[in-house]
């Protein structure tokens, strides 16, 4: 598998785990990773778990009920040092019996990915890159400033 495409892959796993509600597995496509938070903060994968325990509504069915889509993905690796970078966009879909289907969030990831034992892995996120904020009354347990 390219590195690209490995690259890419990663985008849509932690996109599906997301969704899922997996928080667990999310955060540990992170464990090698620190992730700087909309307010500056920098977490470790360990710190980001505790975020989304106290952020993220999961339903009865163990889900957000969101779909996360991440499109626009410019990958730019570094073969050679086993580093790369990718800037990508973020469109989050929710729908719940309280929130017809509607776009509630939209932005920006900026990663870093580093390639250890031949696997490539997330070394950096910018989580501070929202643009656009819908309805996240039924995403989110706290409020988000708009």
């Amino acid at each position: 598998m390219s590195a690209a495409v490995a690259i890419t892959n990663l985008l849509y796993r932690y996109a599906e785990l997301m969704d899922a509600g997996d928080l667990e597995g999310v955060a540990g496509l992170f464990r090698f990773a620190k992730v700087r938070l909309s307010g500056g903060q920098v977490v470790d994968s360990v710190g980001l778990l505790a975020v989304w325990r106290e952020y993220v509504r999961l339903y009865p069915c163990g889900t957000p009920r969101t779909k996360h889509v991440i499109t626009n993905p410019i990958v730019e690796i570094d073969e050679a040092a086993g580093t790369a970078r990718c800037r990508s966009y973020y469109t989050v879909l929710q729908a719940t019996p309280d929130l017809p289907l509607q776009v509630v969030a939209a932005g920006r990831y900026h990663d870093d990915f580093v390639r250890l034992d031949g696997e490539w892995r997330f070394a950096a996120r910018d989580y501070g890159l929202l643009d656009l904020v819908g309805d996240l009354s039924q995403h989110m347990l706290v409020p988000v400033a708009r």
